[in-house]
């Protein structure tokens, strides 16, 4: 007995920030693996001691870079599985959703490295967020 799966139109879209995603993640590699060698970090050593920190901002750069790329390993799994769930509903949404938190990563990302305010930057994002529902009023 055949079975018949439809999916939504829109579906396509959701690949984008499905791809943004792993390019993200491999980018925040590349960078973890260039301060690693920066820093003179040897494997398996996963962060930079308080004395190297101390010594080197290269190694203070390993640590914040390595945070970054952590964070997101950590988060990666229940995203791409929640963007896949809401896609089979809400497609668009579903792909707009991705990309914002795939774009909330890269300003995070940056902004760790470069040891800006996170406070500031998650202040911005929320202006933005409030603003979207009146730029539809245009």
């Amino acid at each position: 007995m055949p079975t018949t799966v439809t999916l939504p139109n829109g579906i396509q879209w959701v690949t984008l920030p499905l791809l943004a995603a792993q390019f993200l993640i491999n980018s925040q590699h590349a960078l973890v693996m260039k301060y690693r060698s920066k820093a003179k970090i040897g494997y398996p050593q996963m962060y930079a001691e308080k004395a190297e920190v101390e010594a080197s901002a290269d190694a203070y750069k390993f640590n914040c870079m390595q945070r970054a790329h952590q964070n997101t390993l950590e988060s990666i799994n229940l995203v791409t599985t929640c963007t896949i769930i809401t896609a089979l509903s809400y497609p668009i949404l579903a792909s707009f959703v991705c990309g914002s938190w795939v774009s909330g990563r890269m300003l995070y990302t940056r902004a760790y490295l470069t040891g800006a305010d996170l406070g500031d930057l998650s202040v911005v994002f929320l202006k933005l967020l409030w603003s979207l529902p009146r730029l539809r009023a245009w």
